[in-house]
């Protein structure tokens, strides 16, 4: 039957099964615990003259399903543990209750545990601490691991402070910024005047001597193609097929070998238009 040593059999706390207080509480898996390893913990803990206090022991923890002593009331539980298949979760979790805040767990192995089970089972026992939310957990030279609980509770809240919004540019209306309209003067703002051809302009415009407009080259290619220039600049056709092109045009037609075009509109000439093919 799972015991509780250091607590009068005559006391109320044990006669009327009420749960019982201490500021320090060792625990073990085992039907005895020497007092002994109880003190070499406590020396572990370094906490000074904490060896004066009296600990609160319970022998057969494992088969608790809830620790006899009340939430938050002990500063420092000690868990010695004999066996390797120690159900120590749930013990865990119950030592978190009972844990004052900034309380401190110890766990380590008994003298009569066998060799090297402790090293097996430190990195498990340290990431089950750390997940019942213990923290600062700390090896103890391959006897022990020790950890604090949080001072915080787990699911507690707290305002986050605001995010300080960016500051603000504040820009003078009245600032020397210049206006581009101003630097247009009325010159600017007139519409540009196309430069007149060169050539002489009549009813008919032709050529002129030294023309560099490139309506000679026009012309030239006009009379090449044995057309009026009217006949080039508003093509007309009585059969109507004179515009779509060789395929469809007789043999006679005066358009043969002119591109495709659309009748009444001028004829458009490559630049290339006649040139021989080599």
């Amino acid at each position: 039957m799972p015991g509780t040593e250091s607590v009068d059999a005559e006391s109320p706390a044990k006669r009327d099964g009420a749960k019982t207080h201490g500021a320090v509480l060792a625990c073990t898996d085992g039907a005895v615990l020497p007092i002994s390893e109880v003190f070499d913990a406590i020396k572990d803990l370094g906490s000074e003259g904490l060896e004066q206090w009296d600990p609160l022991v319970l022998t057969s923890a494992s088969l608790l399903s809830k620790l006899p002593v009340d939430s938050s009331s002990v500063d420092f539980v000690i868990l010695i543990w004999l066996s390797i298949d120690c159900p120590v979760d749930q013990l865990i979790q119950e030592i978190l209750r009972v844990l004052k805040v900034d309380g401190t767990i110890l766990i380590c192995k008994s003298s009569q545990s066998a060799l090297g089970s402790f090293d097996k089972i430190i990195s498990s026992l340290q990431s089950k601490l750390l997940l019942a939310g213990f923290i600062e957990t700390h090896v103890l030279q391959s006897t022990g691991i020790k950890a604090k609980k949080p001072s915080w509770k787990i699911g507690s809240s707290f305002a986050i402070k605001g995010v300080n919004s960016a500051p603000k540019m504040q820009i003078d209306v009245d600032s020397d910024l210049i206006d581009e309209d101003s630097l247009l003067t009325e010159e600017d703002l007139k519409k540009p005047q196309l430069p007149p051809g060169d050539c002489e302009i009549g009813s008919t415009r032709k050529a002129c001597k030294n023309c560099t407009c490139g309506r000679a080259e026009e012309e030239e290619k006009v009379l090449k193609l044995g057309l009026t220039t009217e006949q080039i600049n508003n093509p007309q056709s009585a059969c109507g097929n004179c515009g779509l092109g060789d395929a469809f045009r007789c043999s006679t037609c005066p358009y043969k070998g002119l591109p495709p075009f659309k009748l009444g509109e001028k004829v458009a000439l490559s630049g290339n238009f006649l040139d021989a093919d080599i």
